[in-house]
């Protein structure tokens, strides 16, 4: 059994955090366009929209590479403003067990958490990846703010 660790990183953000909810809820399709440089493809595989059991899957960059993953909506909580996405294939399962990324949004303030459970106790804690998610944020929150 592995090392099972959870990071969590909260961003301010001035644009509301309604906007940056309805994007991943309703209007996913939308991020690739919004932030290209770390999104290059966003699509629904099962469910038509985000819900629970509807799988999805990005490609993403990190580390100047192209990377994929394949998740499925775990949960979607409208009043908390929150998703849980459980990534099912992809990247990230060549490090870790299991990853699952919830996304939550509470007054002024994007929170991205990261469960996770290390395949050895070498492996790297995914600091990077929540930089990604901080950085994506801010992205988001730029278009926004522009409009």
């Amino acid at each position: 059994m592995g090392v099972k660790r959870k990071l969590t990183a909260s961003v301010e953000v001035k644009c509301g955090r309604h906007l940056i909810h309805d994007l991943f809820h309703s209007i996913t399709h939308y991020v690739p366009n919004i932030s290209p440089n770390r999104v290059n493809r966003f699509e629904i595989h099962q469910g038509g929209i985000i819900k629970v059991g509807s799988i999805v899957s990005w490609k993403y960059y990190a580390d100047g590479k192209m990377k994929i993953a394949k998740e499925v909506i775990e949960a979607v909580d409208l009043k908390k403003k929150s998703i849980t996405w459980k990534v099912i294939e992809g990247d990230l399962l060549d490090l870790y067990n299991s990853f699952t990324i919830i996304s939550s949004f509470e007054h002024e303030w994007t929170i991205w958490t990261l469960a996770y459970e290390k395949k050895t106790a070498a492996t790297p804690d995914p600091l990077v990846f929540l930089g990604y998610f901080i950085e994506l944020t801010k992205d988001i929150e730029g278009y926004f703010l522009k409009k």
